[in-house]
C-alpha cells in the first residue's frame, strides 16, 4: 500500500507540472489554477502514504535521505499551498510541483527495494515518531524559508539592474517572498528545537543518556546553534530583508548537510 500510494503521488505531482508547464507556455492561467488543485490532491495522497506507513510500523528515518526528502517535500508543498494565494505565490505552482514530483519518485524507488524499507523500518516509539514528525517538519519549512530566500535574491537583483524577465512568467513580490520567509522561519525553528529535544529523549530511551556524541548529534547541535543565530538576528535585531533574504539561504545549506547530508555522505 506505502509503494502503490506513493507511486500514484508521483503521477499526480508529474501530472500537476505538466499542465502548470502548459498554461506557462500557451499562457493560460487557468491552467495554472488547475495544476494548483491537482498538487492539493497530490498532498492528500502523499500524506496518506507516510500514514500508511506509520500504520505497517515502519517510521521513515531522517537518516535514509530519499524518505526524508520525499517527507520534507510533503511538509513543504502544503505550507506553499497555505500561502499560495494569500501570498500571491501561484505562479511558482511551476517550479514546486516538479520537485515534489521528484521527491516523490526518488522515495518510491526506494521504498521498492525490500532492503531499503527494512532499513527505513523502525521500532515506532513515541520519541522517535515525535523526533521524526518535528524534526522533519522542521527542517521542511526552513527549506521553504531558504527557496523563498533564494528567489528574493534573484528577484532583488533583477529589479536593482533593471532587468526585464519574459510576461509569462513573474516571481512574486519582494515584500510577499519576505513575508513567507519570516513566517517558515518563525514556525520552522521552535519545530526543530522541539526535533532536538524529542530526539534526545529518544537517544536516552536507547542508549541510557541523552548524548552519545555521535557525529550526526554534533552536527545537528552546531547547525541548531547557526539557526539560533539566524533567528536572533532576524527577529531579535530587526535585520533587513536582503540580509534575512542571504541568511535563510546559507542557514539551510548548512543545516541541511549537518542533519541529512552528513549521513547520506557518511
Amino acid at each position: 500500500m506505502v509503494i502503490q500510494l506513493h507511486q500514484l503521488t508521483a503521477a499526480i505531482y508529474l501530472i500537476a507540472a505538466l499542465v502548470a508547464s502548459l498554461g506557462l507556455a500557451l499562457p493560460a492561467p487557468r491552467l495554472g489554477r488547475i495544476s494548483l488543485f491537482l498538487l492539493g490532491a497530490g498532498v492528500i495522497v502523499h500524506g496518506c502514504g507516510f500514514g500508511a506507513m506509520h500504520v505497517d510500523g515502519k517510521t521513515p528515518a531522517l537518516n535514509e535521505l530519499p524518505v526524508a526528502v520525499s517527507f520534507m517535500a510533503w511538509i513543504g508543498t502544503v505550507f506553499y499551498l497555505v500561502l499560495a494565494r494569500r501570498a500571491r505565490l501561484v505562479s511558482l505552482v511551476v517550479l514546486v510541483a516538479p520537485m515534489a514530483f521528484v521527491s516523490v519518485f526518488v522515495a518510491g524507488l526506494r521504498l521498492t527495494d525490500p532492503a531499503a524499507v527494512e532499513a527505513a523500518a523502525a521500532p515506532g516509539g513515541s520519541w522517535e515518531h515525535a523526533h521524526v514528525l518535528l524534526a522533519g517538519s522542521g527542517l521542511a519549512l526552513l527549506g521553504v524559508a531558504g527557496v523563498a530566500g533564494m528567489f528574493y535574491l534573484l528577484e532583488h537583483r533583477r529589479l536593482k539592474s533593471k532587468q526585464r524577465i519574459g510576461p509569462r512568467f513573474r516571481l512574486p513580490s519582494l515584500e510577499a517572498l519576505d513575508r513567507v520567509n519570516s513566517v517558515a522561519v518563525g514556525i520552522g525553528f521552535p519545530l526543530l528545537s522541539l526535533g532536538v529535544v524529542t530526539g534526545m529523549f529518544w537517544v536516552e530511551k536507547t542508549h541510557g543518556r541523552v548524548w552519545v556524541g555521535s557525529p550526526h548529534e554534533l552536527w545537528s547541535g552546531i547547525a541548531w546553534l547557526v539557526y539560533a543565530i539566524v533567528v536572533a538576528l532576524r527577529f531579535g535585531r530587526r535585520q533587513g530583508a536582503r540580509q534575512a533574504a542571504a541568511s535563510a539561504v546559507g542557514g539551510f545549506v548548512f543545516l541541511f548537510f549537518a542533519v541529512i547530508g552528513l549521513e547520506f555522505f557518511a
